[in-house]
């Protein structure tokens, strides 16, 4: 039976903590729609590192998971408390059938969030749920279809990929799959450099430690690290739910750049992952206004869609719009801090940043 198929007053919303229900996952995979980052894993890498408190609001049919919004309640002295779905998450839409079934949960949210006194409520994804509701943010996503092997694959990159792929095979790289936390350390050292490079502080070392043991451990992902000898000189981290795989995190060395080591991490966990039976590969978001990284993504021969972010204020109750801070002014200002001051403003700020 369907949300719709009943008035509001008989559908019953369940706030859940899914960190506390060892069966969360099997019965999410149940759940049309349903991604990674709506599972257990992800809330307790955000629970542990930040301190963030998971309130899922469920409906369920028959003791199955029929519709869900996963919530974060983020408070932070900084930057004030709201509720956010979900926090550091690419896309994370509601899901349900249809706007009635998203009415009742969302009822159920606005109730909770006036007890907590949030600010606003964060769904990042869903807008059509809204009506007519505008996007705070939007992205662009972009999606690739592991079919056909790999001869197929590589016959929908762009001529400029497969040729980079070619020569990343030939300069002796080599490519190495991995869920341990020396993988993980060696990734962060990189993400490091790859930050300071775009003005961005890098998360902390415990965010990534979190993932290797609530994430990588439980083998749902991987770390994949290009190495020149014993240096890492690139690497990404996946993450898996279902038959979808997801590009979470690239990062490289610029000193190696002309050795082309993205392409190459990037082929290498598009093949692994065909080769594991996975059907899709999200690249996760890019800024509207990275038109490099757009590039990097389309080349892939990946389908390209729009992700928009909606905020709702409850201070004046309509729908804030928030724009994309991914470049400006502050971040120059932060490419210039030293290193080691860098990455403590990292640390310092992420959980405020939610």
């Amino acid at each position: 039976m369907a949300d719709s198929d009943v008035s509001p007053g008989d559908v019953i919303v369940h706030r859940v903590d899914p960190t506390e229900d060892s069966l969360w996952d099997a019965d999410l995979a149940a759940c049309p729609g349903a991604t990674f980052f709506h599972g257990a894993s992800w809330a307790r890498v955000l629970q542990s590192t930040y301190g963030f408190t998971p309130v899922y609001f469920a409906v369920r049919h028959s003791g199955r998971i029929g519709s869900l919004l996963p919530m974060m309640d983020v408070d932070s002295w900084l930057t004030g408390r709201r509720g956010v779905s979900l926090p550091f998450t690419d896309e994370c839409a509601p899901l349900c059938a249809d706007p009635n079934s998203f009415k009742r949960l969302y009822q159920e949210v606005l109730s909770y969030a006036k007890t907590r006194r949030w600010k606003y409520v964060e769904c990042r994804g869903g807008l059509p749920l809204f009506g007519d509701a505008s996007p705070s943010v939007s992205f662009l996503g972009h999606r690739l279809e592991l079919r056909g092997g790999e001869t197929a694959l590589f016959s929908r990159c762009e001529g400029s990929t497969r040729r980079a792929v070619r020569r990343a095979e030939q300069s002796g790289l080599t490519i190495e799959f991995s869920r341990d936390l020396e993988a993980v350390r060696a990734f962060h050292g990189l993400l490091c450099k790859t930050r300071r490079r775009h003005g961005v502080p890098p998360q902390p070392f415990g965010f990534f430690a979190g993932i290797q043991s609530h994430v990588l451990a439980q083998k749902q992902g991987w770390v994949v690290l290009a190495r020149s000898g014993q240096v890492p000189v690139a690497g990404a981290v996946y993450f898996s739910f279902g038959k979808t795989a997801i590009y979470k995190f690239g990062a490289s060395d610029e000193k190696f750049q002309h050795l082309r080591a993205n392409n190459l991490v990037m082929w290498e966990a598009i093949k692994h992952h065909a080769r594991e039976g996975f059907e899709i590969l999200e690249f996760g978001r890019t800024s509207l206004t990275n038109h490099g990284l757009q590039k990097f993504k389309l080349s892939w021969g990946t389908t390209e869609y729009r992700i928009d972010y909606v905020r709702h204020d409850l201070r004046t109750g309509g729908f804030a719009v928030v724009g994309d801070a991914a470049s400006g002014l502050h971040t120059r200002v932060m490419g210039l801090l030293p290193a080691p001051v860098f990455k403590l403003v990292g640390s310092a700020l992420y959980k405020h940043m939610a």
